[in-house]
């Protein structure tokens, strides 16, 4: 019995700990902007996105996750020669939660004006977060739309 109880107590945590792990992160983000956009590809596709777009004449991808309780996570990624763009939009609010404690180790500087709260980052480059309502009104949810912008030193290699 003891046995059985504690395998039931490892496995619950075991699903606890990795709850988070289809979201992105600090590290995620710093190794996508250091990598080639193929490495997106298979990134991706392991947290558990699907593909939805893929041009590739404009190089960019459009990876969508669908999260249970009816809440979402689209995430762009454009690369402009050597530089890669990722745009995050997204209405679960543990997304936003996830970045905003991530960054809080590595901020250089943190400005906010009415619509957009801007982040540069150390190592990363600058990170802006919109807070908008959802559509249809919903006080519970709020789309979170994020853009990376990576510095200039950071490129992304083969």
């Amino acid at each position: 019995m003891k046995k059985l109880f504690l395998t039931v107590i490892l496995f619950l945590s075991t699903i606890t700990c990795f709850a988070q792990s289809n979201l992105v992160s600090y590290d995620d983000l710093s190794y996508l902007l250091r990598n080639n956009i193929n490495h997106a590809d298979t990134f991706f596709i392991s947290k558990g996105y699907t593909l939805a777009e893929k041009n590739i004449k404009k190089n960019t991808r459009k990876y969508t996750l669908a999260i249970p309780g009816g809440t979402y996570n689209n995430v762009n990624v454009r690369i402009d020669g050597r530089r890669l763009f990722i745009e995050i939009e997204t209405n679960e609010l543990q997304q936003y939660n996830l970045i905003y404690n991530s960054i809080a180790d590595y901020l250089n500087k943190a400005g906010s004006t009415a619509d957009v709260q801007t982040y540069v980052v150390k190592d990363l480059g600058s990170i802006y977060i919109m807070v908008n309502d959802a559509v249809p009104y919903n006080p519970l949810r709020r789309v979170y739309d994020i853009q990376i912008v990576s510095d200039r030193v950071v490129t992304a290699y083969n």
